[in-house]
């Protein structure tokens, strides 16, 4: 709502017309965002609109008959067994964010498909040594946290690999004490509060709270020789290989923290090529009688 007031100027909801809703896809379009993204942003506004239809508000949705831009879905990019182990082996040969513990997110990311806000925002106390288990819950604002929220709200819990436990607990060790982050570097933790104290701080960048983040990911992946992928692709690779190993589309989409399947299917699951050529010999033995030197004969 703020970047459609920014495009529109902070005008009567009710003089809001459709001429609106296309001058804020054009502008978003225009900065940059894909045409999957804007369709989000449209749907949202048009849900807004039509609640105070619903509310009596207003007598129609001015965005009723706007059409969201064409969205054409693209392979999902997963990481190969092999650029995971480089990964991992490059986050430990590297001294790339200092003593971040790349190596440990990684292996976190491939086997709880836990997102990047949601390892970030991890504390000590989420961790259940004993049990093997981490605990993804939101964060109140208190002194020594700060408030951050779960995407959908989706509290659970999901389990700790023993390599994953005991490199974690090894990594405890080497903490300071009573400090509660588990990825957040100690001057980096000082640094944000400092700026919650100055009034700077806000959830958006609670969302990330290590410095950047994203630049450092893309160097690692340079030095690991993988061309192309973002941190988001560690749950797409985690989630495709809990589908690959037996668990149900159910079981997945409840530890991936998804409301629905669908969500899981179209945005996480990718073709494996193991499946592309299983489907390709099927389809040759299914045929093999109908081969053009066959049918000569």
């Amino acid at each position: 709502m703020r970047q459609f007031i920014k495009t529109v100027g902070n005008v009567d909801f009710k003089k809001i017309q459709h001429r609106h809703g296309e001058l804020f896809i054009q502008a978003c379009l225009d900065s940059g965002n894909s045409p999957a993204t804007v369709r989000k942003k449209i749907g949202t506004l048009k849900r807004v609109f039509q609640l105070t239809v619903e509310r009596g508000q207003l007598d129609e949705n001015p965005f009723r008959f706007v059409r969201k831009p064409k969205s054409f879905s693209k392979a999902i990019r997963i990481f190969s067994e092999q650029e995971c182990r480089m990964l991992i082996k490059t986050a430990l040969d590297t001294k790339i964010g200092d003593s971040f513990r790349w190596d440990i997110i990684f292996l976190l990311a491939l086997t709880t498909a836990m997102r990047r806000g949601e390892i970030l925002n991890i504390t000590w106390k989420d961790i259940d040594f004993e049990n093997n288990q981490i605990n993804v819950a939101q964060k109140k604002d208190t002194e020594f946290t700060w408030q951050w929220e779960i995407k959908d709200k989706e509290h659970r819990r999901l389990p700790l690999t023993e390599e994953v436990s005991k490199l974690l607990t090894k990594h405890h060790n080497q903490q300071p004490e009573s400090f509660p982050y588990v990825f957040v570097l100690p001057q980096r933790y000082e640094r944000i509060q400092k700026l919650r104290k100055e009034g700077k701080w806000s959830q958006r960048k609670a969302s990330c709270p290590a410095n950047n983040f994203r630049r450092q990911f893309q160097l690692i992946l340079s030095h690991a020789g993988i061309e192309d992928g973002e941190f988001h692709d560690l749950r797409r690779t985690c989630i495709t290989n809990w589908f690959r190993n037996g668990l149900s589309e159910y079981d997945v989409m409840t530890m991936a923290g998804h409301s629905s399947f669908e969500t899981t299917r179209k945005f996480y699951l990718a073709v494996r090529n193991d499946l592309l050529e299983k489907t390709k010999a099927a389809s040759s033995k299914a045929l093999s009688n109908m081969s053009v030197a066959n049918l000569l004969q």
